[in-house]
């Protein structure tokens, strides 16, 4: 997937130059532009699964997780094919390279482009002591090499743990993390952990970086919402 990111501006948007037939997958909605000479297609969100087991992993990531049943493919219809794409909130857009022992396991809602040469698949992540193991939530693991681009609210912030210690990161501001992490998700203070209006929280161990949002769009729109009510 070859792009360009102007990261000079404060909300950039990622252009995307395409050869005849090379298809990459966008968040859907995310278009900003194109020259006229892409062809968008909406497909399952449901990577790797096909049929009615594709349907209903769709079906069942819509219900979970928030994500739309749906993702775009952008196809080029000829070489040097352009399109732009951003995401619908303001922050950033950033960049990861998955490869060969470097894989990703990207939030809900933070994914906004890949090319074909990168695979995911959504995995369902035990609450753990929130909800005595019933729970569970869904996230992206990435697959194959190639780049990922990824968003944000607000800035990002990497931090890298080497093993010594573990971080506990709001669930909702953790962006994107290496799969070679183990962590743990659970109430913010155990059993009365929603009190403190931090709800959940991932605790991450071992070697890797966790990419983490400065900005929290529930909070955003919370307070906004709390403003409008009065």
């Amino acid at each position: 997937m070859n792009y360009t990111i102007d990261h000079s501006k404060q909300n950039p948007i990622a252009e995307v130059t395409l050869m005849r037939g090379e298809e990459i997958l966008i968040e859907r909605g995310s278009m900003v532009y194109q020259c006229g000479n892409v062809t968008l297609e909406g497909i399952l969100n449901a990577r790797g699964k096909t049929g009615l087991g594709g349907v209903l992993s769709a079906i069942g990531r819509s219900m979970v997780s928030g994500e739309s049943m749906f993702i775009t493919k952008a196809i080029g219809d000829v070489d040097g094919a352009k399109i732009a794409i951003a995401p619908c909130i303001p922050g950033v857009i950033h960049e990861l390279n998955a490869k060969r022992g470097q894989q990703w396991r990207i939030n809900d809602g933070a994914f906004l482009a890949c090319g074909n040469e990168v695979n995911y698949k959504m995995e369902r992540q035990s609450v753990g002591r929130a909800f005595l193991g019933t729970g569970g939530l869904f996230i992206m693991t990435t697959e194959g090499e190639g780049p990922v681009l990824i968003h944000s609210c607000g800035d990002v912030l990497p931090i890298e743990l080497d093993g010594t210690k573990s971080i506990v990161v709001d669930n909702d501001r953790a962006l994107a993390w290496s799969e070679t992490l183990e962590y743990d998700i659970k109430a913010a203070s155990g059993i009365f952990g929603f009190t403190t209006g931090e709800g959940f929280v991932n605790e991450f161990s071992g070697r890797g970086t966790v990419l983490v949002q400065t900005r929290n769009l529930k909070s955003i729109i919370s307070q906004i919402a709390a403003t409008h009510s009065g």
